[in-house]
């Protein structure tokens, strides 16, 4: 014959389960396990704790046994539960997994719920819903480029270490160009954002001219050197670094770090630098810009201010680039790399094992 547990209580614990026991906010499942447990202290038998709390027999033993086996914790959370067994088999789970990642419909780039649903004889949901469980989106594709540099991991260590540990009596600036930028003008008035509505603007526009921006952060404060040029030649470039010359205090070197652009490496400009000893040239490796931290202050005065814009002509898109750096001038900050080299290295040769793995097959 079974025999109930015995429920001992301290004081505190007693004062406790009273108070969830007379609580008018405390779910009303675990008002009743508190007044079971309570009265179980009072060595009462369970046949008469399941007429005063009005549950049944079997309910009062189970809350009675988990107390004495987990205390309060026993009875504040439902044990987990097996929940109901899955309608689709998990082979045929396992052929949509398979068929997403290593097979593509016919005449088709990619899966579709509705292809992917036909394919297998279930319903656009059910792939959906199997494709969200896996983390699996066949209808994105993200951008990639693995560097060939040979001096890519030399190079790599060179640039990092000027952003972690930047020599002294010296300033470290990224610099670029961010060409092509367009004055374009909308051929319509947009909507301005409400509630329950984005803001609008034409797929349509005018184009109203160009200008390049030449651009360097200072990766110590995030401060930017900039000017806007028709054109980005070697002598425009040569009139920036000029620019960057009277800029920086004489008595600091100035260490460069660009792209592999051919400008950048233009006779005129490689006879310039000569004659300009403070000047230390960094090249980032071959496909790998985005170790130009610039590029990083690019994407924001992109997003932040050109995009969107409206501009009916060539200055006054140069106006408002002009106004958002002197306005993001007054209280820079830098940008702050935390991948190590070591590190990006051996992403970059996971990547490389990946493709080698992808070209073999």
């Amino acid at each position: 014959m079974r025999v109930a547990p015995a429920i001992t209580l301290t004081n505190a614990k007693r004062r406790r389960l009273r108070a969830i026991a007379q609580s008018r906010r405390s779910p009303l499942r675990l008002i009743q396990r508190a007044k079971i447990v309570l009265l179980a202290a009072d060595d009462l038998q369970n046949i008469e704790i399941a007429e005063r709390v009005g549950v049944s027999l079997p309910l009062v033993g189970r809350w009675r046994r988990r107390y004495a086996a987990s205390g309060l914790a026993g009875i504040e959370k439902d044990a987990p539960r097996s929940g109901r067994k899955p309608k689709i088999p998990p082979e045929l789970v396992q052929t949509i997994v398979r068929k997403t990642t290593q097979e593509t419909p016919p005449e088709q780039t990619h899966w579709s719920r509705a292809t992917m649903a036909k394919a297998v004889g279930v319903s656009d949901s059910t792939v959906g819903r199997i494709w969200r469980q896996h983390g699996l989106k066949p209808h994105q594709t993200r951008t990639f480029k693995l560097s060939n540099d040979p001096r890519f991991a030399e190079k790599l260590e060179d640039i990092v270490g000027l952003y972690v540990n930047p020599p002294e009596h010296a300033v470290v600036l990224c610099a670029d160009e961010k060409s092509q930028i367009q004055a374009l003008d909308r051929t319509q008035p947009g909507l301005p954002l409400k509630r329950g509505r984005a803001a609008t603007m034409t797929h349509d526009y005018k184009r109203n001219g160009i200008t390049t921006l030449f651009a360097a952060l200072n990766v110590l404060d995030g401060s930017v050197i900039s000017t806007c040029m028709d054109r980005h030649r070697h002598v425009e470039w040569l009139k920036f670094l000029r620019m960057i010359d009277v800029s920086v205090a004489q008595e600091l070197d100035i260490h460069l770090i660009v792209d592999n652009y051919s400008t950048h490496k233009h006779q005129k400009v490689k006879r310039w630098l000569a004659r300009h000893p403070r000047f230390h040239v960094h090249y980032t490796p071959t496909s790998a810009s985005w170790l130009n931290m610039v590029e990083r202050f690019f994407r924001d005065i992109t997003t932040q201010r050109i995009r969107r814009g409206v501009f009916h002509s060539v200055d006054e898109l140069i106006a408002a680039i002009e106004q958002y750096i002197e306005l993001h001038n007054r209280e820079p900050k830098p940008f702050i790399r935390t991948a190590s080299a070591s590190d990006i290295l051996e992403k970059v040769k996971r990547g490389r094992e990946t493709l080698l793995k992808v070209r073999s097959v």
